[in-house]
C-alpha cells in the first residue's frame, strides 16, 4: 500500500534519490523523467535527497546549483545534510537550511586518521585499474572512493563489476568499521564507486526533522538493502519506501502515487 502512513492533514511530500533512481548512475537526466516528476508536482510536493554535493546533482538533473533550489520544493545534498526549501517570498525564491559540519563533529585528529587510514587500505587493494580523487571531503561527510572519483563512464562501470563479484568496498566498509564504529561514524556503499562515511545519525534521515506537516511523506531510492545509503531513510517509520531498480521503475512508482493520490 503506498498512502498507509498518515502524518498529517497536509500534502503528500515524495522523495527521490539521484544516481540510480532518477537518473542512470553520474548520468544526465532524461525528458521522461523530468515529464513525470511536472506531472507528480500538480499533487504533491517534491524533494530531492542525494549523496553527491549539490554541484553534481545540479549538472545531473540539469540545473546550476542555483536554479535547482528553486526547481523543487525542497533539494537535500550530502546526505541531506545540506538543504534548501522554495520560498517565493524568501530572496532568491528559497530558504537555506541549517548544516552541519562533519569535521567539527569529530575533530581534526580523528578526520585525519579516518582519511589515513582509508588511503592506506585503497593503496593495499589491486583493481583493473586507479584513477584519482579517492577521498572526496564534502561538509556532511567524507566519499571514498577505491578506484578515484576521476574515472571515466567506462573505467566506473568496469569497477562496478568487479566490485560485484569481489566485494571490494564491502571488504573496506568492514575494516573501517573495526576501528571507527566506537567513535560514532557509520560507512555505507553508495553508487556505483563509493563509500559514503559519516556521523551516526548524519544518514539521509537528517533531513526529516525539516520536513513538517505532511500528510505523508513518500521515499524512492534504489540502494536501500542493509548497509545502503538510501536504506535507513526508506525503513524510517516516519516514510513510506519504494525500492526501485532503475528510472524506468522510479516512473512507474511516480504514476502509482499519482494514480492513489487522484
Amino acid at each position: 500500500l503506498l498512502l498507509n502512513r498518515s502524518m498529517s492533514a497536509g500534502p503528500i511530500l515524495v522523495l527521490f534519490d539521484v544516481d540510480g533512481t532518477l537518473t542512470e548512475p553520474r548520468k544526465k537526466v532524461k525528458p521522461d523523467m523530468l515529464q513525470a516528476l511536472e506531472r507528480l508536482s500538480a499533487t504533491a510536493k517534491v524533494g530531492i535527497v542525494g549523496g553527491s554535493d549539490l554541484g553534481k546533482i545540479s549538472e545531473q538533473l540539469g540545473h546550476t546549483p542555483e536554479s535547482i533550489k528553486t526547481a523543487f520544493d525542497f533539494v537535500f545534498s550530502e546526505n541531506g545534510l545540506v538543504g534548501s526549501r522554495r520560498d517565493g517570498s524568501a530572496p532568491g525564491g528559497y530558504v537555506q537550511l541549517p548544516s552541519a559540519s562533519f569535521v567539527d563533529h569529530i575533530g581534526e585528529h580523528l578526520m585525519q586518521t579516518l582519511i589515513n587510514r582509508s588511503l592506506e587500505l585503497i593503496s593495499q587493494t589491486n583493481l583493473p585499474c586507479k584513477r584519482g580523487t579517492f577521498v572526496e571531503f564534502r561538509r556532511g561527510m567524507l566519499n571514498i572512493s577505491p578506484i578515484g572519483r576521476a574515472c571515466s563512464q567506462a573505467e566506473r562501470e568496469q569497477f562496478f563489476a568487479f566490485d560485484t563479484v569481489h566485494h571490494v568496498r564491502q571488504a573496506m566498509v568492514d575494516r573501517l568499521r573495526e576501528q571507527f564504529s566506537s567513535h560514532g561514524i557509520k560507512f555505507s556503499i553508495g553508487g556505483q564507486i563509493s563509500i559514503d562515511v559519516f556521523p551516526d545519525g548524519w544518514d539521509k534521515t537528517y533531513c526529516l526533522q525539516f520536513l513538517q506537516g505532511f500528510s505523508a511523506i513518500h521515499f524512492v531510492g534504489d540502494r536501500t538493502a542493509q548497509g545502503g545509503n538510501d536504506h535507513e531513510i526508506y525503513a524510517h517509520p516516519a516514510t513510506i519506501g519504494h525500492s526501485v531498480t532503475s528510472p524506468d521503475d522510479t516512473i512507474r512508482i511516480i504514476h502509482q502515487i499519482i494514480s492513489q493520490s487522484a
